[in-house]
């Protein structure tokens, strides 16, 4: 090889080192941009949740394929690693959906919104995902759970239910659950229909095969309870559900929050001793404005604060153009959480990109402005 050739191949070889170098040395978030993880492939974990364990984050979210046929399960539940946020190393698929056409996660169901918490009396690994049966489109609003006893799985699928059958929420008032109303009397979205619906039309209804769980979160409070918190009544209504010891099943007690509001893509985190959570309307894959509401305990009552964004009307009309999927609370910074969001992109399903950004308080209420480029507080006047 002559000087030349090897002056090209030096060269070469040095910028792919450096590019390198650089993908594994990134020390900031750039929300919108492609995220490449340890093999330079655009994180897929969508819908996402965050479990910090042992010193490292990991990130659950539902692995999508090219095109609108993306929007389906046809791999499963994706992993990945870090320990810094920025840097992501891919675990795999840990939750596969499978070839046979009698298991309820069969290749082309919906699983979206997987989250993971760790049950430290049995020592699972304890995964929850909206799920929607094969060819059913979305009536089945169901939720999915599988566990493991590793956090990088492989997770073995348990059921899928409608919670809470034959259960009244602890805030339903008795005087309401023998009302009954014929809806097909009732326009549609009118004053007469919203109230009806408030006073738990489709609660009632549903009360016999179990409530509806579409969009959902996962929380653990301090003292190790578990909630279960889910877009239920035709997603008109928010329930708040408590899991039992193990976190595989639900006991009974639940609420409703935000009656009528019809919120969904809820992420309940705590600061000190109140619970926010943010959550976004219904728009199917469009983006629309954030809510925020707080509470003194996960069970209510929950107090509207309002969109939580500032910006431009664009942005703050569309969060970003993003919807939110998880708030994450950073490890060994106190007072520090970010917002996850996704920005759907329905047509090939595989590009959605991931939206976070730092969250900042104003008199107690959650703020989330928009950076091009943020790295984590390290130094006075950084995040």
């Amino acid at each position: 090889m002559n000087s030349y050739l090897k002056l090209i191949r030096n060269v070469l070889l040095i910028g792919i080192f450096v590019l390198c170098a650089c993908q594994q040395a990134s020390k900031t978030f750039m929300p919108g941009e492609l995220w490449p993880d340890n093999n330079g492939v655009h994180i897929n974990a969508h819908g996402g949740g965050i479990l910090f364990h042992q010193g490292t984050y990991y990130w659950f979210g539902e692995h999508k394929i090219e095109g609108k046929a993306g929007n389906k399960a046809h791999v499963g539940v994706h992993c990945y690693s870090s320990t810094d946020l920025y840097n992501w190393q891919d675990e795999g698929i840990v939750l596969s959906v499978v070839e046979d056409t009698t298991s309820l996660i069969v290749k082309g169901c919906i699983i979206e919104r997987p989250k993971v918490i760790y049950n430290a009396n049995t020592k699972q690994f304890v995964m929850w995902f909206h799920h929607e049966l094969k060819g059913m489109g979305y009536k089945a609003a169901m939720t999915g759970v599988a566990v493991s006893d590793k956090v990088n799985g492989p997770y073995t699928y348990l059921k899928s239910v409608n919670p809470n059958k034959g259960y009244w929420p602890l805030n339903f008032p008795d005087s309401l659950k023998q009302k009954e109303v014929d809806m097909d009397t009732i326009k549609q979205w009118s004053v007469e229909w919203q109230k009806e619906v408030v006073d738990g039309v489709w609660l009632r209804r549903d009360m016999e095969k179990g409530q509806m769980a579409r969009d959902m979160t996962l929380f653990v409070d301090d003292d190790g309870t578990a909630y279960h918190i889910h877009a239920s009544e035709e997603n008109s209504t928010l329930h708040i559900a408590q899991l039992s010891d193990d976190y595989l099943s639900f006991t009974g007690k639940y609420v409703r929050a935000l009656e009528g509001k019809m919120n969904e893509a809820p992420a309940l985190f705590k600061r000190g001793d109140k619970y926010y959570m943010i959550s976004s309307g219904c728009t199917g894959w469009k983006p629309n404005a954030a809510r925020s509401a707080v509470a003194d305990h996960p069970f209510g009552p929950w107090t509207e604060l309002g969109n939580p964004c500032l910006g431009s009307d664009d942005e703050i009309k569309t969060t970003f153009q993003s919807q939110s999927t998880y708030v994450l609370p950073v490890q060994g910074k106190d007072d520090t959480f970010i917002y996850m969001g996704d920005r759907w992109t329905p047509e090939n399903a595989i590009d959605g990109r991931y939206i976070w950004l730092p969250i900042e308080f104003e008199h107690d209420k959650p703020v989330i402005s928009w950076f091009d480029e943020w790295r984590l507080k390290e130094l006075p006047g950084q995040f």
